[in-house]
């Protein structure tokens, strides 16, 4: 049986452009973008980037190839292949990547420099803070100091109340309860649109 590498080695060298937006490769989950951006990775120094992981905004897109300038000055090539899965609020085609998105993406870097993705998070965020006020399908949220306008999205939009299921009824969330947030930032503004609101009770 072929590993992951190799099947996306095989996929960038033999030059297959196609795009599955299922999870062929690898979790969409959330908590998944943020594991890899935190931790270090088997062979990686702690505290030394790690060249299987890259983050950044999207500056061009040309066939299923990103440019992506990442927070640190450095732009990455990222090439997204078959089985590589996409994440913008939930599991989108490469069509949903946009300039001027936001990006973590985790995969198999060539002998080119290029990022073979296994997995791509568009505009992913989670944020944690207090709700100061509800409002039809909004909430907005105090951040470290900052509001935040979360924007409930009908059919995608859960709430996981402690250790219950993930529900689609918010009317359990109350102004001045502490909630955490993954969710989709809508690029350049206060924005974000919610995949899950965490609440502890």
């Amino acid at each position: 049986m072929r590993s992951r590498r190799d099947v996306l080695k095989s996929a960038v060298l033999g030059g297959g452009a196609g795009v599955m937006a299922a999870t062929a490769l690898g979790s969409l989950g959330p908590e998944a973008a943020f594991a890899t951006a935190t931790s270090a990775a088997p062979g990686v120094e702690p505290g030394a980037p790690d060249p299987n992981f890259a983050e950044g905004r999207i500056r061009s897109i040309k066939d299923n190839t990103l440019l992506v300038l990442g927070s640190n000055m450095v732009f990455h090539t990222i090439r997204v292949v078959d089985g590589t899965s996409l994440w913008k609020l939930g599991p989108v085609g490469f069509d949903q990547a946009r300039p001027g998105d936001g990006l973590y993406a985790r995969g198999v870097r060539m002998p080119d420099g290029m990022l073979a993705a296994e997995a791509v998070w568009l505009n992913i965020v989670n944020i944690k803070g207090h709700i100061t006020d509800i409002k039809d399908q909004t909430l907005r949220l105090d951040h470290n100091g900052h509001e935040v306008l979360c924007h409930v999205v009908p059919g995608r939009s859960v709430a996981i109340h402690s250790e219950s299921p993930p529900t689609a009824d918010l009317s359990l969330l109350k102004v001045a309860q502490h909630v955490q947030i993954l969710g989709a930032w809508r690029p350049d503004t206060n924005e974000v649109d919610i995949a899950t609101v965490f609440s502890p009770h």
